[in-house]
């Protein structure tokens, strides 16, 4: 039992040497034994609930299309590593709560007359696509995001290293892999997981436009839980804890290339 714990901590220690800088989320292993036959696993959760900060592109005066590219990259990408929906999720569950999977205003119109009993005198139009749609702030919109290369060089430099770094992560196979996203693991050892919400915890969707939808989609979450995993590994054999090590290195990487670009100064580009 003492040698188990020891063990134990140094494997503890080791995880936290390599979390501990990323703030863009407050992520913990936890250890599965699996049962039927299944080999023990480890999984990364996410104790994070809400909006992601998204520091001077949600809140500076910096030009919109350098906050919109780098908004648009973070988008992009940092699913690859964190339980966490963008506006395009936001807007699809939206459009199947309230309009049957419609997204345009007169579909979702007669959607919400003849399925939900609205009256046409009493139906608020801003409830219907556009005018979500409209509420966007301009650098959250893709369109509006500068071209990289002329873009500032810290910022050029930044997002290349994001990419580099996501690329690294994107490239590990399953096997090994402490980011590896698979429900069906994810249920198979944690089986109460079916149970809750399958919208993650985090967004970056901002929360003060999109507070009335992100209040609907969540509701399920916050009555039962997010699906909060960041990644589970199952390890069939002892050496392959080294694969796991390095893997999760990486993509502790790809989330510290993703906190600079949140974190920068944007007076200093």
């Amino acid at each position: 039992m003492q040698a188990r714990r020891r063990i134990e901590q140094i494997f503890d220690a080791a995880v936290l040497d390599i979390l501990k800088p990323v703030e863009l989320a407050d992520l913990r292993v936890a250890v599965l034994y699996g049962d039927e036959g299944n080999p023990p696993a480890i999984a990364i959760t996410c104790e994070s609930l809400g909006q992601l900060d998204l520091g001077w592109i949600e809140t500076s005066d910096a030009p919109i299309p350098w906050r919109a590219a780098i908004y648009s990259a973070l988008e992009k990408t940092l699913g690859l590593a964190l339980p966490v929906f963008g506006y395009d999720d936001l807007f699809e569950e939206i459009s199947m709560y309230y309009w049957e999977g419609q997204t345009d205003d007169e579909a979702a119109r007669h959607c919400m007359i003849e399925y939900q009993g609205v009256s046409p005198d009493e139906l608020d139009e801003t409830m219907l696509p556009s005018a979500m749609n409209a509420r966007r702030p301009e650098w959250m919109i893709g369109a509006n995001a500068e071209k990289p290369t002329r873009l500032p060089t810290i910022l050029q430099k930044k997002l290349r290293r994001l990419r580099k770094a996501y690329k690294a992560l994107g490239n590990l196979s399953p096997e090994g892999n402490a980011w590896h996203f698979d429900r069906d693991i994810i249920y198979e050892y944690v089986p109460h997981f079916e149970e809750c919400s399958t919208l993650p915890p985090l967004t970056l969707v901002p929360v003060d436009q999109f507070a009335r939808e992100v209040d609907d989609v969540a509701r399920h979450g916050m009555e039962l839980g997010f699906m909060d995993v960041a990644g589970v590994c199952p390890l069939p054999e002892a050496n392959q804890i080294d694969s796991w090590f390095t893997s999760l290195e990486i993509g502790a990487q790809f989330l510290l290339a993703a906190q600079e670009l949140i974190q920068l100064d944007p007076t200093k580009l």
